[in-house]
């Protein structure tokens, strides 16, 4: 079969950040983003920062506001609601994972739904369900949208098979549904998933995000299928491995996206595609 091809998200993420600064250079107000990081996880850390780069290549404003990790559920959510009220700040992130002592799910829902630009508010998820354009989509799996129609973008998703591996609401969930409303037939598998391997290799368009590394072998995967590792998971040595095991698509897969250089730095793009669909919305209100 042809030789595996690589998804460079790096490229397609500085083409998509290029054309978000050439349109917020147009709009009459700047848009800004406030980041809330709650303690002093490492990898949070390096998120933010990329997220504060990207607001910087693309002109938009970035508010961080680090807590420290005895931070009360109280003093949280009174910082988000004096976010809510602020007309320079169009988009609120909560970077995830939070203390333990910290409820996520109740946080968020304190994000006015205008400003939940990771698309994680009820309000926002409803809409994804119901297919409502106004809603703000989930930054990884819209990445991942974004990444599938790059490769053939005059071909249709219709009617193949998606097996998607995990069911999180930041990823798993908001991807089985952007696949269904592309016409696909999808398969949401989990922990509990029986014969897993057997309804991957079945897949035209395989999923991984699981969150557990060299999950997928190659012969999970059918020859011909899209690979999207969404799974990235540092081992003990600090090197980084997907949900993919390390070639296990060469050669099988007709496409596959690396760790690291696939699906991050197409999240990050999308944070800020939504950064800017959230200004341009609160602007004509």
């Amino acid at each position: 079969m042809p030789q595996t091809r690589i998804i460079d998200g790096r490229a397609l993420a500085a083409q998509l950040q290029a054309d978000i600064a050439r349109q917020v250079d147009r709009l009459p107000h700047q848009p800004g983003l406030a980041v809330i990081l709650v303690g002093d996880n490492p990898a949070s850390e390096i998120y933010v920062k990329r997220k504060v780069a990207a607001c910087r290549k693309t002109g938009i404003a970035s508010f961080v506001h680090p807590l420290p990790a005895v931070t009360t559920k109280d003093e949280v959510a009174t910082l988000i609601d004096a976010l809510n009220m602020r007309p320079d700040i169009h988009g609120i992130l909560l970077q995830l994972p939070l203390p333990a002592h910290l409820n996520p799910t109740e946080l968020i829902q304190h994000i006015a739904p205008a400003k939940d630009v990771d698309g994680l508010t009820i309000t926002n998820i409803g809409r994804l369900m119901a297919e409502d354009p106004e809603g703000l989509v989930p930054c990884t799996p819209q990445g991942v949208m974004t990444l599938l129609t790059s490769l053939a973008p005059d071909q249709s998703l219709a009617g193949k098979l998606a097996v998607v591996i995990g069911r999180s609401m930041l990823c798993g969930r908001p991807m089985g549904q952007l696949l269904l409303q592309q016409n696909c037939t999808v398969i949401q598998a989990h922990s509990h998933t029986r014969n897993l391997a057997a309804l991957c290799a079945q897949a035209d368009i395989l999923v991984a995000a699981a969150g557990s590394p060299g999950l997928v072998q190659s012969d999970w995967i059918k020859p011909g299928a899209i690979v999207i590792d969404v799974g990235i998971n540092r081992l003990a040595d600090g090197t980084l491995m997907g949900d993919v095991a390390h070639g296990a698509a060469d050669g099988q897969a007709a496409a596959v996206t690396p760790v690291p250089g696939g699906v991050g730095p197409m999240t990050v793009a999308c944070l800020m595609r939504n950064t800017l669909l959230a200004a341009t919305r609160l602007a004509r209100r």
